[in-house]
């Protein structure tokens, strides 16, 4: 019964056969390795994009942060939601790579920016010219930090907010798969036909070893992004394992299948826990639950097994049964059945909830 992140799942079996696969003699080094171009090629098939650049990196953290150097210079800055994984999660990264730019927080429930608040934020930058960080960048998380999904059209409505400025538009796509999911939008709806210049292509939170493809649909940066990927050390020599896995991912639409599992996993668990008496903090919209349940429940699920983040931060089990306690709850790839049954039952136990 382990909920505490889709980052802390196993990779997929078929992840681990295609990596032993590609360790088979030898491969041309630094992304000229020929499952290269079939990831290439794949993934502008996907994105009905067939001049995307396409370029792979290990972590999330770098996908983004080198993305967004390529798209707004150290003067400017980069607007984004109070809670996006950029600012909350990433030390710094984006600030670092792009030698300076700053981020713009702006608000708006559930974790999805506010397009009222988003156009008053850019309005606001640059009043005074040369005195003041100039406009740079939009960048949408999705799915967000709380768990809720943009639609395309709620995509396309800030991406039309930031043209209007005439900036660039970025999105985190650590589950891009999950987003896809939950809206039945195609790759190219959510992305470049709904105005998004660059997409952080998430794999490693949705069964990949380690691996995150960052698509350009503007290829007059990929050299741009080449460059500062090997001045940042996110090339990778020995790239193919790289390359495999993102392949193996993308092979019989796999990546769909994992998102599927883990989305369908996170329903029965919302529904669950509602019925038992939690309340949503959040629309559990994909993969991830925000919700609160007095604290002896909370006991009673330890005691049992159960493993999972109480969010915001540590909270103590000590201290009155009926007070509520907020967590969050994360369905992997291989979240089963049974392991949400288990959880649910053993949250019943607790004459809190019962």
């Amino acid at each position: 019964m382990n909920f505490t992140s889709d980052n802390a799942a196993p990779a997929h079996p078929a992840i681990i056969e295609a990596l032993a696969r590609a360790n088979v003699g030898h491969a041309a080094s630094y992304g000229a390795d020929a499952m290269m171009e079939r990831v290439t090629a794949r993934l502008r098939d996907v994105f009905e994009a067939p001049d995307a650049a396409v370029h792979l990196v290990a972590t999330g953290t770098a996908a983004n942060a080198l993305a967004l150097a390529c798209l707004c210079p150290p003067w400017a800055t980069i607007f984004c939601h109070r809670q996006a994984h950029i600012e909350e999660d990433e030390g710094g990264a984006p600030e670092f790579f792009t030698a300076g730019a700053k981020l713009t927080l702006v608000d708006g429930p559930d974790a999805r920016i506010d397009p009222d608040r988003l156009d008053a934020s850019m309005a606001h930058a640059n009043r005074l010219g040369v005195h003041n960080i100039q406009r740079g960048a939009l960048s949408i998380t999705n799915v967000t930090e709380a768990g809720s999904v943009y639609t395309s059209e709620q995509v396309a409505r800030l991406a039309d907010i930031a043209k209007r400025w005439n900036l660039p538009v970025h999105m985190d796509g650590a589950r891009f798969a999950n987003a896809l999911v939950a809206t039945g939008a195609t790759p190219a709806e959510m992305t470049w036909k709904a105005g998004v210049d660059a997409l952080s292509f998430g794999g490693t939170k949705n069964g990949l070893l380690g691996v995150e493809a960052v698509i350009l649909f503007d290829p007059e940066k990929s050299w741009e992004f080449e460059l500062r990927r090997k001045r940042g050390g996110h090339l990778f020599s020995k790239h193919r394992y790289l390359s495999a896995q993102m392949d193996a991912y993308l092979t019989d639409d796999l990546w769909m299948d994992l998102a599927r599992a883990a989305n369908a996993r996170a329903a029965d668990l919302a529904r669950g826990i509602t019925d038992a008496g939690a309340r949503l903090l959040h629309p559990a919209d994909a993969n991830m639950i925000f919700a609160e349940w007095p604290r002896a429940a909370h006991r009673a699920l330890r005691d049992a097994g159960a493993k999972y983040y109480f969010w915001p931060g540590d909270h103590s089990l000590d201290g009155p049964d009926e007070a509520p306690l907020a967590a969050r709850l994360v369905c992997g790839w291989c979240t089963t059945e049974t392991e949400v049954g288990e959880f649910l039952a053993a949250m019943k136990t607790s004459p809190a909830i019962a």
